[in-house]
């Protein structure tokens, strides 16, 4: 019984840690394609195609990465008033907070897959050198925030069972360590 009740955490961990897995794949692209052009133009190639892949990819490290980053306390979190109240308050707080951005993050989430389905139907086709439809770059916009979504109504249930949210844990544990990194 134990292992099956720790099969949705498993599951929404490996969630997180898939998004930012792909968007590590999507840095490390982006690291070959600026490293060909740079070679390419030595040989007067034509490069400028890399411009458009390397936007797109851009663009989805950051959104395929927010889930995993937001739950291991990489965001930038103002605590200025979480930090000066008792914590029956700054549970409250949390959760308030937990609360407005995943209404945010869902909006934001719900109009990016609406808008990405339009272009779907449309077929729009970018119009830079790359002509591909435009869906599939949009799609990486999309399936981050739906993710990040998850990652915040996660973060509101254990919050609202009375958990420490990881992202405090995550930090706690770093300093713990002697590590202040993102404090800089």
């Amino acid at each position: 019984m134990p292992e099956q009740a720790n099969t949705p955490r498993r599951l929404l961990d490996g969630l997180y840690a898939l998004g930012g897995q792909l968007a590590a794949l999507c840095v490390l692209a982006i690291l070959v394609l600026m490293i060909g052009a740079s070679v390419g133009r030595v040989f007067e190639w034509r490069v400028s195609w890399v411009n458009d892949i390397v936007a797109w990819l851009c663009a989805a490290a950051a959104f395929l990465g927010m889930a995993y980053s937001f739950r291991n306390g990489d965001f930038v979190r103002v605590t200025l008033v979480l930090e000066s109240v008792s914590a029956p308050v700054r549970r409250w707080l949390e959760l308030v907070s937990l609360a407005v951005a995943a209404v945010a993050i869902g909006y934001l989430g719900y109009w990016a897959a609406r808008f990405t389905w339009e272009s779907y139907e449309f077929n729009d086709i970018a119009g830079n050198m790359v002509a591909i439809p435009i869906w599939i770059p949009q799609m990486s916009f999309v399936i981050g925030s739906a993710i990040l979504v998850i990652a915040v109504l996660d973060e509101c249930v254990c919050v609202f069972r009375g958990g420490k949210p990881s992202y405090v844990a995550r930090v706690e544990e770093r300093h713990a360590r002697g590590d202040f990194s993102e404090e800089m």
